[in-house]
């Protein structure tokens, strides 16, 4: 198991070494630079003609002068050794601080998202197998064609318009008023639970109605098994036979889809961010490409990106242990 997880660990490490050059080759893509944008919002509309060694003492002053090799050696340097992801040019500080806050919540939103999804789906899936035919199986097909049919962003404004015309408040953002500049304390803390809730749902909702197939489809096949009956058939109690057998089994297409999830979620954030008013990284990684704040949008990409690794990593290490096969195989 050792070696399993090593493999994996130097596995992510290279991946993101990788990941890192195509970000910075994406940051390096857009016509010109920041010191373009600088000298166009400073000095536009005054009248002063900005020459192109005005345009060069500017670059020189941001670094931007330097080649493309040892820039990205610096900021990959910076990362690593001191975790600093460089300076946004936009913001006069540095990309850690205007990350900040949004970050942990972007976090906050995914890890809602996913245990919501794992905690309705998985167990209500395996029920509808054990009982097929019923009427909690008929109802998980209507819901699952529900879930995958209707757009996330759609959900989301229903939700917001019933909360606004019926119940005359609204579900929008992370925060209450009160909360919303305030010092993090642990009545914020809970505020922001309560906030959760909302947006875990929307982005939820298909992620669920898939990993309901999915959980359901496994479950029927691995009770039809030869395994199971002879268990059944040694007198094993029917829970723990479920619990041992097909039930451990039909989980490991949903934990090897984790990465998946994750990367669905990011996808999707930003519009549902946008309808519900929530503050995360989405809408800043557009308006840093707009701005061509590029360590800014580099560092948001990458932590984007490093998520989705990191949980793809942790997705192998549950399926070793769920699946012994998985772990020989690997090794």
């Amino acid at each position: 198991m050792i070696a399993f997880f090593a493999q994996r660990l130097v596995g992510m490490i290279v991946t993101m070494f990788f990941v890192s050059i195509m970000i910075f080759a994406i940051m390096e893509l857009p016509p010109g630079d920041y010191a373009d944008r600088y000298a166009f919002r400073k000095f536009s509309g005054t009248g002063v003609a900005i020459t192109e060694s005005d345009l060069e003492n500017i670059r020189i002053e941001f670094g931007l002068d330097r080649p493309a090799w040892e820039r990205y050696i610096d900021w990959i340097g910076g990362i690593v050794l001191e975790g600093d992801f460089g300076m946004s040019f936009a913001y006069e500080t540095s990309a850690n601080n205007v990350i900040g806050e949004r970050l942990w919540l972007t976090l906050a939103i995914l890890y809602a998202t996913l245990i919501l999804t794992y905690v309705l789906a998985i167990p209500i899936a395996i029920y509808a197998a054990v009982r097929r035919h019923s009427a909690v199986d008929y109802g998980l097909t209507v819901v699952s064609y529900l879930g995958l049919a209707l757009p996330n962003f759609l959900l989301a404004l229903i939700l917001l318009y019933i909360s606004v015309s019926v119940f005359d408040t609204s579900v929008g953002g992370l925060f209450s008023r009160d909360y919303e500049r305030a010092p993090w304390s642990l009545a914020k803390a809970l505020d922001l639970l309560q906030h959760l809730i909302i947006p875990a749902i929307v982005l939820a909702w298909s992620a669920t109605a898939l990993q309901l197939q999915t959980v359901r489809a496994t479950m029927l096949d691995e009770l039809n098994k030869l395994s199971v009956t002879a268990a059944r058939a040694r007198g094993l109690p029917e829970w723990k036979l479920l619990m041992k057998y097909p039930a451990r089994l039909a989980i490991n297409p949903v934990v090897s889809t984790i990465g998946f999830d994750v990367n669905r979620i990011f996808s999707e954030l930003p519009i549902v961010a946008l309808v519900l008013g929530l503050p995360e990284l989405g809408e800043l990684l557009i308006k840093s490409f707009v701005d061509l704040d590029m360590y800014v949008a580099g560092a948001i990409l990458l932590m984007l990106t490093f998520f989705i690794v990191l949980m793809n990593f942790v997705s192998d290490i549950l399926l070793a242990l769920l699946d012994p096969r998985i772990k020989l195989e690997g090794g």
